[in-house]
């Protein structure tokens, strides 16, 4: 996550919108389909990434059978590159009382 948060306020990372079915895809991911993170957006100094939830931590009325399908449910947040390489910092320190695998 933090080499991502890192390449995202780098700007290598570039926006993503909808396939051409429609469909949202996040750049970065976990085994777990829970979330998933893409650029939405870049503009001015502000990047707006979208934070994609699905199955459990999609919303109540996103979970089931009728659910909108894995990572199409989605948030985005503004932000900037000082609060991305600031998160990237914060999660490499939360990182460092667990050990190396």
């Amino acid at each position: 996550m933090t080499a991502w948060l890192r390449a995202v306020a780098a700007e290598t990372v570039p926006a993503t919108g909808r396939d051409a079915e429609g469909e949202l895809s996040p750049d970065t991911w976990f085994v777990e389909p829970v979330l998933g993170f893409s650029v939405a957006d870049r503009n001015e100094g502000v990047t707006v990434i979208r934070v994609h939830m699905s199955l459990e931590a999609a919303p109540p009325w996103q979970q089931g059978a009728e659910s909108t399908g894995i990572y199409q449910y989605a948030v985005e947040v503004r932000t900037d590159t000082d609060a991305l390489l600031y998160a990237a910092e914060q999660w490499d320190l939360a990182l460092t009382s667990f050990p190396p695998r």
